[in-house]
């Protein structure tokens, strides 16, 4: 264990997989290959969403915020990772740890809320259809998606600066490839039971409470789907809502076991498998989830491809 004479060191050693170096390769290239595919997938949902007009309404508007989410998700951690991986730099700077702690939570934060957002969006296209233009209008989405952004940086403020105040005792190794707040309270020295109390605490509101209307909200259209009596409705009904539902078993799985449990209690190699899945993974399969299981989607991004194809000529 690295020890400095200073409480908060100028930087920090991200130890990465330094007891299993073998995995540092396969590791590398899988998010060598895995980031571009994130970032291309969910730059095309935006544009198509933006450039196509059948794409514009509340559902495509929440995607789009969704795929820039994702886009900011994945970007905040994964530079990190490739230069701690790819290069003998294992180090990073404590404004620059701190930088990425603020960003990192604000955007898991917004996602959190954004996809109780999409659950209820569908919950009143499906339940309340007469309802759905008035409900969900544009003043109400533009609103709804503000509040969201601004409850997830007010998370991330609260709890980041939180973290940031606990003693290191001159500490400046952290055995993960980034900085994130479970791992520096476990690393951090002193009383700190307060601080995974308040991280508990806050966690159910940004995690918990929307982890409960999700579940709300599909029950509800579970049971309109199950009376429909067209079977082509009923079709695109699960279809629209079999994606979100994927997409939130992605999200939620690894964010419940790294940020519902006590700091202590996290294994750990525990942190680094579930930042590269919720940070590479989910965001890379949020796309492909989206592109190819809409069919509007996938006829707008055919359209794209195929005028862009035709202007080059």
């Amino acid at each position: 264990m690295s020890v400095t004479n200073d409480s908060c060191p100028e930087e920090f050693i991200l130890l990465g997989f330094a007891d299993c170096p073998w995995l540092q390769l396969p590791v590398f290239i899988i998010l060598l290959v895995t980031y571009p595919m994130a970032m291309m997938g969910n730059i095309a949902i935006i544009l198509v969403s933006r450039l196509d007009p059948r794409l514009h309404s509340p559902m495509y508007f929440f995607l789009t915020n969704l795929s820039f989410l994702d886009m900011c998700y994945t970007t905040s951690i994964v530079p990190q990772m490739l230069l701690n991986l790819g290069t003998s730099t294992k180090t990073i700077s404590y404004v620059g740890c701190a930088i990425q702690l603020y960003l990192f939570s604000t955007m898991g934060a917004t996602e959190c809320l954004l996809l109780a957002l999409m659950s209820f969006d569908r919950y009143v296209a499906i339940c309340r259809p007469l309802h759905y233009t008035i409900i969900m209008s544009q003043r109400t989405c533009i609103l709804s998606v503000s509040v969201m952004w601004l409850c997830g940086m007010t998370f991330a403020v609260f709890e980041v600066t939180l973290t940031l105040q606990l003693p290191l005792c001159g500490i400046n190794e952290l055995d993960h490839l980034l900085c994130e707040i479970p791992v520096l309270i476990k690393t951090a020295c002193g009383e700190k039971e307060a601080n995974e109390l308040a991280l508990s605490v806050v966690c159910i509101f940004i995690l918990a409470i929307p982890l409960c209307l999700i579940p709300a909200s599909y029950a509800s259209i579970g049971r309109a789907i199950f009376n429909m009596k067209s079977s082509a409705g009923r079709k695109m009904a699960f279809g629209t809502c079999s994606s979100h539902l994927i997409v939130v078993l992605l999200f939620y799985g690894p964010a419940i076991s790294m940020y519902l449990q006590p700091s202590s209690s996290i294994t750990r190699d525990q942190p680094k498998f579930m930042a590269l899945f919720y940070g590479v993974v989910t965001s890379t399969l949020n796309s492909f989830i989206y592109t190819l299981r809409n069919k509007d989607v996938k006829g707008a991004l055919g359209n794209l491809l195929r005028s862009i194809f035709i202007s080059s000529k």
